[in-house]
């Protein structure tokens, strides 16, 4: 059975990032189940797992087009520590703010003094991602699974 939209997909991944370090991996964990043209996955490495079968491997790299997108260096801005709700804000943290285009996660980039600097982008954003993927498994969506927009395990899915 091929890859195609309301597909059930399982793989195993490995993403790399443009210095060969692995980013994320499945190896040594589950393989990654996902319902196909559910917008589940980033764009990118659906289209190059669309038309394949179980047992293939696909290498590919993703551009940031089509992957976590182009940085936007709109996202980043500078504001009083005096704004933020915890006084123990950290480099790295994250949280939820609103913005123009709604809800974005922002990363606290740098604090200096005073100041500080947090950035809307996804971590990945402006990042080519290099893929390596082995198709385990491909099969038709259940009904309920397509309701829902994702795949369910063995037995259903309880919300």
């Amino acid at each position: 059975m091929q890859i195609e939209k309301n597909r059930v997909v399982t793989i195993d991944y490995t993403l790399k990032g443009p210095d060969g370090a692995v980013i994320d991996t499945s190896v040594g964990r589950q393989p990654l189940p996902y319902l196909h043209g559910a917008g589940n996955l980033i764009n990118g490495l659906e289209k190059a797992l669309e038309g394949k079968t179980a047992g293939e491997k696909v290498v590919v790299t993703v551009q940031p087009e089509e992957g976590y997108g182009v940085r936007d260096e709109t996202l980043t801005q500078s504001a009083p520590k005096s704004a933020f709700q915890s006084p123990d804000i950290a480099v790295g943290q994250q949280f939820r703010a609103d913005s123009p285009t709604g809800q974005k996660v922002f990363t606290v980039t740098k604090i200096e003094g005073e100041t500080v600097t947090v950035d809307g982008n996804h971590p990945l954003a402006g990042v080519p991602l290099n893929f390596e993927v082995d198709v385990k498994e491909v099969r038709a969506a259940t009904q309920e699974e397509l309701a829902h927009g994702h795949v369910h395990g063995p037995g259903g899915h309880h919300h």
